[in-house]
């Protein structure tokens, strides 16, 4: 297995010592079952803007089987008029989000230029569901933040086109002040 494997289960134990309820999935299917085994048939169901989650296709999943399911990323809306979905997924039965990283002392490292994901994590719904793959799994939340500026930002920043940002083009956060960073 190796050390991806041992950085995941020092994660899980950290977490579950800081006081989370950790589910480590051997599969794609797995996780989408794991989820889906912890979300009542009932729940509205708010979703942050994550890639992760639409990897594993819970939206579809979720609307299929009847959850009510509120998110921002709906074609034909623009940018500029997702605060009312963000509002309502923060106002759901349940969260459901990822994160930009992980620690292996048990940190979840996140940031957000609206701060919908992040406050709905910390103060929103019951229940909020963080579903991250191996790949956010670092050291340290130094490594996290590092993760912040060579991965998840400028990731986030070609996939909204803000073609604007120096980051799109040289794909590492510089801290820059543009007022859509």
């Amino acid at each position: 297995m190796g050390s991806d494997y041992d950085a995941l289960l020092r994660a899980r134990d950290a977490l579950e010592r800081n006081q989370f309820k950790v589910f480590v999935a051997s599969s794609k299917k797995d996780a989408i079952d794991m989820v889906l085994g912890l979300i009542p048939l009932d729940a509205k169901v708010g979703v942050g803007g994550s890639v992760t989650i639409r990897e594993l296709g819970l939206i579809e999943a979720l609307t299929q089987r009847g959850n009510r399911v509120v998110h921002h990323w709906l074609p034909d809306v623009p940018l500029s008029d997702w605060l009312p979905f963000m509002m309502e997924a923060h106002n759901a039965d349940v969260f459901l989000c990822s994160s930009n990283a992980v620690t292996e002392d048990g940190k979840l490292v996140n940031t957000d230029s609206t701060g919908n994901r992040v406050a709905s994590m910390i103060f929103g719904p019951r229940k909020v569901i963080v579903v991250a793959g191996k790949n956010k799994i670092v050291k340290d939340v130094d490594e996290g933040l590092k993760r912040l500026k060579r991965v998840a930002g400028p990731l986030n920043a070609k996939r909204h086109n803000l073609v604007q940002l120096p980051c799109v083009t040289t794909g590492v956060c510089t801290d820059c002040d543009s007022p859509k960073r």
